[in-house]
């Protein structure tokens, strides 16, 4: 998918010259920003309510770090905002027009676990395919295209690995194989589930550098994410829900012991129940 080339040229430090590549330049090259607004937002998948009352507002250029206990719904979440799941009240406003599914300036990245990695396509092909939707049913590659592929694979640091297949990648370039997807749909806002999950810790820290990198070119980033430790070294802003929401703000502000507490009690209490039935012996 691929972003539009009638959008404001002055927003999210991306540059739009003679059709061009719409590619970072810095966060804080201009005070206007696209926004993102969810409000009162209520899902329910699979006929249980997994979403009830979530509400915030944040831009291009922060990352979210969205947390909450196992079942806190935060995998529907992303998708509500990919327009992958249809929300059954609320709303969810990008640039100020309600999200579809069509939105061509969202990406979203699953789990690891859930993609097929033995599907027989190299990276090459799958960062390819974030441009795609822009084709249509006629147009063939572009130099335009081949372009921005190009700086895709670059960015991501792909290039030696272009012509590998994705089953013969480790956990960090798969992850940075998607990246380069969306960079190549040319997104600006881009949903990750849990994607520092089964890295090793240099893989962790080159993502969490990345993530930087991609913060500071003005895209926004939020991603589910389970390390309550390194997730103020990561990340701007905290969104902790446990199927509603728990508290939404900067680190300093939502960060607290007192809100973590509240997200995680039937957790610590279910915890704390077990290690009294099954005590560690000496």
């Amino acid at each position: 998918m691929v972003t539009a080339h009638d959008h404001d040229h002055s927003t999210c430090g991306h540059t739009h010259a003679d059709g061009h590549v719409c590619w970072g330049g810095g966060g804080d090259a201009s005070t206007h920003h696209h926004k993102l607004e969810v409000s009162n937002l209520r899902v329910t998948y699979r006929e249980v309510l997994a979403l009830d009352g979530i509400g915030f507002s944040t831009e291009c250029g922060r990352s979210i770090a969205l947390i909450g206990p196992n079942g806190a719904g935060k995998s529907t979440l992303l998708k509500s905002l990919a327009g992958l799941i249809r929300a059954d009240s609320g709303s969810i406003l990008w640039r100020g027009k309600p999200l579809t599914r069509s939105s061509h300036e969202i990406a979203y990245l699953p789990q690891r676990g859930d993609i097929d990695w033995n599907f027989p396509i190299t990276v090459r092909g799958l960062v390819e395919m974030g441009r795609y939707p822009n084709l249509g049913w006629w147009r063939s590659f572009s130099r335009h295209d081949n372009d921005i592929v190009e700086r895709a694979l670059t960015a991501m640091n792909l290039l030696d690995l272009q012509d590998r297949q994705i089953s013969a990648l480790s956990g960090g370039q798969q992850q940075r194989t998607f990246i380069a997807r969306a960079l190549a749909q040319e997104a600006h806002v881009l949903l990750l589930d849990e994607p520092f999950t089964g890295l090793d810790k240099p893989a962790q820290e080159n993502l969490a550098k990345l993530f930087h990198e991609l913060t500071h070119e003005g895209r926004l980033l939020i991603a589910s994410h389970h390390d309550l430790q390194t997730a103020p070294e990561i990340f701007d802003e905290l969104l902790l829900i446990k199927r509603t929401q728990i508290a939404f703000g900067t680190m300093k502000e939502a960060f607290s012991k007192e809100n973590i507490a509240r997200a995680y009690e039937d957790v610590s209490a279910q915890s704390t129940a077990s290690h009294a039935h099954h005590p560690t012996k000496d």
